[in-house]
């Protein structure tokens, strides 16, 4: 791989998936104490996901402490950052989402380590990712595999919109292909599987994959909102109803980086 790579999250679900011999940076460890001495590239991982946390802890996690880790990597030494955003914030600049405290703050990180890399002549690689799945992969897919496990018959049957989604493979693939990258500016990419399913189609493979037949009943959209309102789930049924679907066409063209396995494969390696 050439020079040595360091890694903050390495021991999440995305960052389990980089090379064993990418170093890990431990930010739970005194500040004296993250080793960036002889790396190259910094892949920045950590970030406030999963759970729900205080605005001041979004503030600190995504930002401060993303700010924080760059200065150190950079007095060190390191001559490319790879950070891993969300769609959201994409999402959130064209209305499709509300521009929440999370998406606020991984928008914020973004635009601090641009101004910091800028000033240092350090490249920069944003990454803004879907929901990203695979094996063991923990937030809403974890609830997806729940349902796919649990194989109850649900009205989830019509939903026919649109959604772009990325095998942990994938997105690993793409961020090797950062790190050896000779890309000499700062770059923000999408990522996908480059196939775009309804939230039907999605769960009717999951289901599949896990070895049942999918139970998913036909039952229209805009009743199944209805009575989600009445029952104080209606943020629940939007989320899996909404198109939010991702052109990586310009992550393709600069980086000539095409995603390695098909969106059936990444699902099938779940259940592996």
């Amino acid at each position: 791989m050439g020079k040595q790579v360091a890694v903050t999250g390495k021991t999440g679900f995305i960052g389990s998936h980089l090379p064993e011999d990418f170093r890990t940076v431990d930010l739970r460890k005194p500040e004296n104490e993250w080793d960036f001495f002889g790396c190259e590239t910094l892949i920045h991982l950590v970030g406030a996901s999963h759970r729900v946390f205080t605005e001041s802890e979004y503030k600190f996690i995504n930002v401060d402490l993303t700010e924080n880790v760059a200065r150190n990597a950079i007095a060190s030494g390191v001559k490319r950052i790879i950070y891993i955003s969300s769609m959201n914030v994409t999402w959130a600049e064209a209305g499709i989402l509300p521009n929440d405290i999370a998406t606020k703050t991984k928008k914020e990180a973004e635009d601090s380590l641009l101004e910091l890399c800028n000033a240092n002549n350090v490249n920069l690689f944003i990454i803004r990712a879907p929901l990203v799945y695979g094996k063991g992969a923990p937030g809403n897919f974890a609830s997806l595999m729940r349902i796919a496990s649990k194989n109850l018959p649900l009205p989830l049957g019509s939903i026919n919109n649109k959604r772009s989604f990325v095998s942990v493979d994938n997105l690993i693939d793409l961020i090797i292909l950062c790190v050896e990258c000779q890309e000499s500016s700062a770059s923000i990419f999408y990522v996908s599987d480059d196939q775009d399913v309804s939230t039907t189609e999605f769960l009717s493979e999951l289901i599949s994959s896990a070895g049942n037949t999918p139970r998913l009943i036909p039952f229209p959209v805009s009743l199944l909102l209805f009575f989600a309102r009445l029952v104080g789930k209606k943020s629940e049924v939007e989320r899996l109803s909404k198109s939010l679907t991702v052109d990586i066409e310009h992550t393709k063209k600069t980086l000539n980086w095409v995603p390695p396995i098909t969106l059936d494969e990444g699902i099938r390696r779940c259940f592996k």
